[in-house]
């Protein structure tokens, strides 16, 4: 008999790869309820030729098998679990486990993931109203085969006995459950690996909406959503598309992967997004097509789950809790039912049509949300956002004051963009709303992206401050006209939306002609569109360029100006920074940002550092060091500071001159010296090196570092003029920080080996590097650069290398610039995720910056030629 349920089993297993091949060709829309439907053919002709059932006694125990959780939805994707109850009317017979064995066995034995649960209907029902996982796979149960009734009496006892007592205690349970999970799995629509399924705009949501109309109203099929008035006709039909195209993506991603998986991860990306036939368009590669139509989809279910859940728990908790103090508006036109605001009917839009801006000015001020039907509305009525409406006076002051107003617990533009009223008022918008940047260092939409910079910069110097500087508020604090650096940051990447390089030049130029159009005053729009133009000055500024040269501040403030515009600039480099991403922000770049804005700042506030003054500083820091040293050593010391460059004088401070000293005085007959400064309320480490100068030394170093693997952030690299060599590094403290003496001493032990030729840092580099794992480049990668740059300052060349992230790679760079007769003074590396972009401030080694263009060509074909021979190891 086993041979029937073999025979059974294998022609479902049939039946399933011929549905997923024709699901893949794009033959099966109805691909979900199909799959489920032969399943449910197995268990029917499973429960008709059953050896074992005949003994159960079915008349005097009745059983019933019903399918629950996704697959009682007939939700069933590629890899879904297949999810059944054994019911039974009284007590579970003896040989259910043999019922189970004959029926499930063969579903293992091809590779189903089969979940059961074998149950009295007693059982059941108790365990309903004790746990909410099982309530909610019961509401979505299905009958598939055996005693009918039993399956019906289920229901009824479950709404009987469960739900009818329990529903606004289940309603409740259920929304804080949705609330816990998005906090778990977070933001699908903001995330560029999304969990398809448990993630806020996955199928999760939608789930949880069709549990409370269950509860509430004993909804049978999704499609009463429309009828019971959960949502209108053109939002079923919207989500009903929203969810067919997620699903599609989920059953993709399930063959893909040859498992149940829901999380989008990177790798899988590309893939999907040609299996769904996402070509090229304009500057937008496929995935990112792909992406931002997934984000769009997602965006709508999220905003209609939270909508529901915000009307449901108002309605549920306005009976056990004390109201608070009703809010009001005095906008003729709109009114506020049971705490949201709403349009007192759709005739006052069409006498008043600036109510659809009203109403979101209202809703900042009062933080307030527009209740489903106010959103409805808005969508409506949005084709009577015209030119006349988006240029009137009224209209804007009313944006305005949108931008400025705090209002933390809702975020008004969001509500503005979802509703497509802000595509409308600024239709240049349209074009980045779920523009997705394929890179792992942007990780939201960029209009999700303006959004949180502007809310981030409203949060300045409140309890919602996250920049852990006081600065940004206080400077907030100052500034006279708030709305110019909002009116930027909501428009600062605008530029995107067009294809093309420089996204910032392109951003200012459409931002003065949308200004222009709504009339604001011309110096204010000279102020909005610069501040658009450079919002990227000081964070490669920073993060690129020596900040010990005076020229690097000088430059910025002849470009800037004016103190109030530096003020702006310097708080939308933050909020920017902020709002890309962790991977965007860390202490060690606010370090760097702040210091830059101190220097253009005195600059602006005093004028550019003459060198008479640089002169008098520099005599007045001497004076200051030597009074620091006893008598008996000042004399030496003279001749010491004699030696000193004046650019290290000058930007070095005292104290640390003064340490400096004293490791330069334990150096005697050594190579080197050096210690090791634990930087506060940061995780890196500052790394003094004393040495001896000899050429090639910053390169030798960089490889004992890679040997340690200590990542590098920065360097300084000084040279006194009795051949003492001052190298400055900025580390990333050690993995391992209980051992991090050990590993400093160990750091200390290879770079004597390696000064003395007894460690051929190469050799050792490449045997270190090849016991890593191989790098994975997830995304899709920009070809490597390198840029030689003789303009931006007057005794170095500045050579750029943007290129992507490898074990080893400073020390390679650098020892393509010492076999290129490059002497390193400065250098600065800058990490974005994967993304490096390595700084050099160089020169030959007759101490001449670079200016033959052959030695140039050969510079950049050596460091070129090595990057792609380290990439393909590392690979």
């Amino acid at each position: 008999m086993q041979n029937k349920y073999e025979h059974a089993s294998k022609r479902l297993k049939e039946k399933r790869e011929r549905l997923i091949s024709s699901l893949l060709k794009g033959k099966e829309p109805d691909f979900l309820e199909n799959h489920a439907q032969i399943l449910d053919d197995y268990f029917c002709e499973s429960f008709e030729k059953s050896m074992v059932g005949p003994s159960m006694e079915i008349n005097k125990n009745p059983y019933a098998i019903i399918a629950v959780g996704g697959y009682g939805r007939k939700e069933q994707c590629v890899h879904s679990d297949v999810d059944l109850l054994f019911l039974f009317k009284k007590r579970i017979p003896d040989k259910t486990d043999d019922l189970i064995r004959e029926i499930l066995y063969p579903l293992w034995d091809i590779g189903l993931d089969i979940g059961y649960a074998t149950r009295s209907l007693k059982e059941s029902v108790k365990l309903a109203g004790e746990d909410l996982e099982v309530l909610t796979s019961i509401l979505d149960a299905r009958y598939i085969c055996g005693i009918s009734l039993l399956y019906s009496e289920l229901m009824e006892q479950l709404r009987k006995k469960v739900i009818l007592k329990q529903a606004n205690k289940i309603i409740l349970c259920l929304i804080e459950n949705s609330r816990n999970r998005h906090q778990r799995f977070g933001d699908s629509t903001y995330l560029l690996e999304p969990n398809l399924k448990e993630g806020q705009g996955g199928l999760r949501d939608y789930h949880t909406m069709l549990w409370i109309a269950r509860t509430k109203y004993n909804l049978k099929e999704p499609r009463d959503l429309e009828y019971f008035g959960c949502l209108s006709q053109n939002e079923f039909q919207t989500m009903t598309k929203a969810l067919s195209f997620i699903w599609d993506v989920r059953n993709y991603l399930h063959h893909m992967t040859g498992k149940k998986c829901d999380q989008l991860y990177f790798e899988y990306q590309p893939k999907l997004a040609g299996s769904l036939k996402f070509n090229k368009k304009e500057a937008l590669q496929p995935v990112e097509r792909f992406l931002g139509k997934l984000h769009g989809e997602m965006e709508f279910i999220k905003q209609q789950n939270l909508m529901f859940l915000y009307e449901h728990e108002t309605a549920k908790k306005g009976f056990h809790i004390k109201r608070k103090v009703a809010k009001s508006t005095g906008i003729n036109g709109l009114e506020v039912q049971r705490d949201m605001l709403n349009f007192t009917s759709s005739e006052e839009i069409l006498k008043s049509p600036a109510l659809l801006i009203k109403i979101f000015e209202e809703s900042a001020r009062l933080e307030m949300p527009l209740s489903m039907e106010a959103k409805r509305l808005v969508k409506e009525f949005t084709h009577m956002v015209n030119e006349d409406f988006r240029t009137s006076a009224s209209a804007v002051k009313s944006f305005e004051k949108i931008l400025v107003t705090h209002a933390p617990t809702f975020n008004v533009l969001n509500e503005m963009i979802n509703t497509g009223f802000l595509a409308k008022f600024i239709p240049e918008i349209k074009a980045i709303v779920n523009r997705i940047q394929y890179d792992e260092y942007h990780i939201y939409p960029v209009d999700k992206h303006l959004l949180r910079t502007v809310q981030t910069i409203k949060n300045f110097g409140t309890s919602e401050d996250r920049s852990n500087d006081s600065l940004c508020g206080n400077l907030y604090k100052e500034l006279s006209n708030r709305k110019l650096l909002l009116w930027a940051a909501i428009l600062h990447d605008i530029g995107k939306g067009k294809p093309g390089k420089s996204h910032a030049q392109k951003g200012g130029e459409i931002v003065r002609r949308l200004l222009a159009k709504k009339r604001l005053k011309q110096n204010d729009i000279d102020t909005i569109s610069f501040l658009v133009e450079k919002h990227l000055l000081l964070i490669k500024t920073a993060s690129r360029r020596d900040l010990n040269d005076e020229s690097t501040a000088v430059s910025c403030a002849r470009e800037i100006k004016d103190i109030e515009r530096l003020k702006m600039l310097y708080l939308l480099t933050v909020a920017d920074s902020m709002a890309t991403g962790p991977k965007a922000w860390s202490s060690w770049t606010a370090d760097l940002l702040r210091g830059l804005f101190l220097k253009v700042f005195r600059i602006l506030e005093k004028g550019e550092l003459a060198t008479q003054e640089a002169v008098r500083l520099v005599e007045e820091k001497k004076k200051k060091i030597l009074a620091a040293i006893s008598l008996h050593d000042r004399q030496n010391l003279k001749k010491l500071i004699n030696f000193m460059s004046t650019r290290y004088l000058l930007y070095t401070p005292g104290k640390d001159i003064l340490e400096h000293i004293r490791l330069h005085k334990t150096l005697e007959d050594t190579d080197f010296t050096r210690k090791v400064t634990k930087t506060p309320n940061s995780n890196t480490r500052t790394v003094t090196i004393c040495a001896k100068d000899r050429l090639g030394l910053f390169s030798k170093i960089a490889g004992v570092f890679t040997l340690n693997s200590l990542n590098v952030l920065d360097a300084k690299i000084y040279t006194w003029r009795n051949n003492i060599a001052l190298d400055i590094f900025e580390v990333m403290s050690p993995a391992d920080l209980i051992f991090e003496d050990e590993k400093w001493n160990q750091t200390e032990k290879d770079l004597k080996s390696a000064l003395a030729g007894e460690l051929d840092l190469a050799e050792a580099v490449n045997k270190r590097i090849s016991d890593y794992p191989p790098v994975k480049h997830l995304i899709s990668k920009r070809p490597h650069r390198i840029v030689v740059d003789n303009k931006s300052s007057s005794f170095f060349t500045i050579i750029e290398v943007f290129t992507y992230d490898f074990p080893g790679l400073l020390f390679r760079i650098t020892d393509v610039l010492f076999n290129s007769r490059l002497d390193i003074r400065v250098a600065k590396i800058t990490t974005k995720v994967d993304q490096v972009v390595d700084i050099f401030y160089v020169r030959d080694f007759e101490g001449q910056k670079v200016d033959s263009d052959t030695h140039i060509a050969k510079i950049k074909a050596g460091i070129k030629q090595m990057l792609i021979k380290t990439e393909r190891q590392a690979a």
